[in-house]
């Protein structure tokens, strides 16, 4: 997870907030203390200029309204005199212009920082000037800037009456300087400042600690939530105080365990599934709604023969070929099952797939799980069940039907023919016989198939037990088969039924002799090989094709099945003595080509030497 920049931290926003929220207060604050502050000092300034103006005005008056004689000073001395003595005497005044106008509107004092001596005697004929000398009206005074240095300058006039105050004998016209409200406001303004500022600094060392009792369990939540994501629910988050922050940190530590328990849990339900996913000797193949794949074990993986990493997402309609069956999922909840053939040239496979389909919360269609299991043995047996009861229908049916017919023209008046009646009864007799060898030899595979047959071994020394059967079979043979030895003279000992084992080898030496052409040789071979007893027996007959050479060990089997039964054969001789070399743990198979004979071979464990000499 990218790591959170300190400028752009909930600490600095909470930090910049504070100190906004106590600007905007101070603002608020300062902005209406400095206006009331300015309106009292202003109000000050003018109520003092105002009361020094009055006692002005009134030695004016007296000044304007004595009685010259000679020896007086005239009335503009006397006036200079006076507001110059004015200035000296009131130090907080800084007049910028301090003018007398008489009843003429001439100047006759002035003073001043602005003043010009000049002036005196001039007439004036500003109208805001000469208009209160005729109505005799003071001027309301005002503030106003001066021009060029941007000063505050207070500004009236006052009109100076008789003792009657009905006659104006002239005015005052004043200017002063504002300086000390200006001063006094800048001077408050930069401590005001200056305290804003210290204000600012110690608000943010504040910030910074208050914004760190909130963000560092806000950091601590987050550096849990970050282990947490990686599956470790040990730790839980330090809960200092009871507040919002503490309540978070409970319910955070709750959900902690929560979480915990529930991926506890989880991982039960994961491991459990797994479990049974893969000991499954089914596949088990998940899909979403799409029909893609999401989910497949292992017994799947082998049975399709591809990997799940190389199919996952692909449709399960191409990879199960099933798109001569189905053209798009939503078929498949109509179809419960069906049967897949995956053959090739190399294998032959069958399975069987059921579908069934997946719901969600809302009981709306979520997905597909599909279970294939390989039937192809099953489907083989089943063949091999219908061919079963096929063959023994037929087998059957050729001799009842031949003895039927036979008796039916003996029934006809052919027992009466001395000639025909000894010949149709012999073949009833062999075809009677046939049946019952057949029906024996169905009841010995029923028993060996239902494990119900016992076998009597005992310790045999093999090679001295095969030459015995060779000599008995030489004894009966015709001239024209040749018999040929290849033993060894070493003993070899096994643990077998005699009699079982006598009837495979009868079985296949009456097959070689059988098919064995005239002037033929049968050889017979034994040997060791590991630990095993190697036995063959070799023709020299027409062979098989090399497609069949395995299938002459199945049921009612037979290569040319019209020679074979004009031999008396069953078709069963062979497939009985497979069932008896497996009960033997041994293993029985033949080798073949057409026109250069045929080559059946069996194995045998050995006896150890130890359990020989126990024996």
């Amino acid at each position: 997870m990218k790591k959170v920049g300190f400028f752009q931290s909930v600490r600095l926003k909470l930090i910049v907030v504070y100190i906004l929220l106590l600007l905007l207060g101070i603002q608020v604050i300062g902005a209406y203390f400095v206006s009331q502050l300015d309106k009292q000092l202003t109000s000050n300034f003018t109520s003092s200029i105002d009361n020094q103006l009055n006692s002005l005005t009134f030695s004016l008056q007296n000044a304007f309204n004595a009685e010259r004689d000679g020896d007086s000073p005239t009335l503009e001395d006397e006036v200079q005199g006076l507001i110059s003595d004015f200035i000296e005497e009131t130090q907080s005044i800084n007049p910028r212009k301090l003018q007398i106008l008489n009843s003429n509107a001439n100047i006759i004092a002035s003073v001043g920082t602005r003043d010009d001596s000049s002036d005196i005697g001039k007439k004036v004929t500003d109208y805001q000037l000469t208009n209160v000398l005729f109505i005799g009206e003071a001027t309301e005074p005002k503030f106003k800037r001066e021009e060029g240095s941007n000063d505050r300058v207070y500004v009236g006039t006052r009109p100076i009456t008789d003792e009657t105050g009905e006659e104006v004998l002239g005015l005052l016209h004043y200017e002063v300087y504002g300086d000390d409200i200006s001063r006094q406001m800048e001077e408050i303004s930069s401590i005001f400042a200056k305290g804003t500022v210290l204000a600012i600094v110690v608000t943010a060392l504040l910030g910074i600690l208050v914004a760190r009792t909130i963000t560092k369990p806000l950091t601590e939540m987050k550096r849990q939530a970050q282990i947490m994501a990686t599956g470790d629910f040990s730790q839980k988050v330090n809960v200092r105080g009871n507040d919002e922050i503490g309540e978070l940190g409970h319910a955070f530590n709750d959900m902690n365990d929560k979480l915990k328990l529930a991926q506890a849990t989880t991982e039960g339900e994961r491991r459990k599934l797994s479990s049974v996913l893969s000991n499954m000797s089914d596949g088990v193949i998940a899909t979403d709604r799409l029909g893609a794949i999401i989910l497949m074990n292992a017994p799947a993986s082998k049975l399709i023969g591809q990997r799940f990493e190389d199919i996952q997402g692909q449709s399960l309609i191409d990879v199960l070929d099933l798109g001569d069956q189905i053209e798009e999922m939503g078929e498949v909840e109509e179809t419960n099952s069906m049967i897949i053939d995956l053959s090739n040239d190399e294998n032959h496979l069958l399975l069987k797939a059921n579908f069934s389909v997946v719901e969600d919360e809302n009981n709306e269609m979520d997905g597909f799980i599909t279970v294939i299991s390989d039937v192809t043995e099953q489907q083989r047996v089943e063949q091999e069940r219908r061919e079963f009861v096929s063959n023994v229908s037929h087998e059957l049916r050729t001799p009842l039907t031949t003895m039927r017919s036979y008796i039916e023209a003996l029934n006809d008046g052919a027992w009466q023919d001395p000639d025909i009646a000894p010949r149709f009864l012999d073949v009833t007799q062999n075809e009677t016989d046939r049946m019952i060898r057949l029906v024996n030899d169905l009841l010995q595979l029923t028993k060996m198939d239902h494990k119900e047959t016992t076998l009597m071994k005992k310790r045999v020394e093999f090679i001295s037990f095969y030459e015995s059967i060779i000599e008995r079979f030489e004894m009966n043979k015709d001239d024209k088969v040749n018999f040929v030895r290849s033993l060894t003279k070493k003993k070899m000992y096994v643990w077998i039924d005699k009699d079982k084992i006598t009837q495979v080898l009868d079985n296949v030496i009456s097959n070689a002799i059988k098919y064995s052409p005239e002037g033929g040789s049968i050889t017979f071979e034994a040997s060791t090989t590991r630990k095993q007893l190697r036995v063959s027996i070799t023709d020299e007959g027409i062979g098989m094709p090399p497609d069949t050479v395995d299938k002459i060990f199945d049921r009612f089997y037979r290569v040319d099945k019209s020679r074979a039964r004009e031999m008396g054969g069953t078709g069963l001789g062979l497939a009985i003595a497979r069932e008896i070399i497996d009960a033997h743990h041994g293993k029985i198979w033949a080798e073949s080509r057409e026109g250069e004979g045929t080559t059946v071979y069996f194995t045998l464990p050995l006896m150890s030497q130890k359990r020989r000499d126990k024996s």
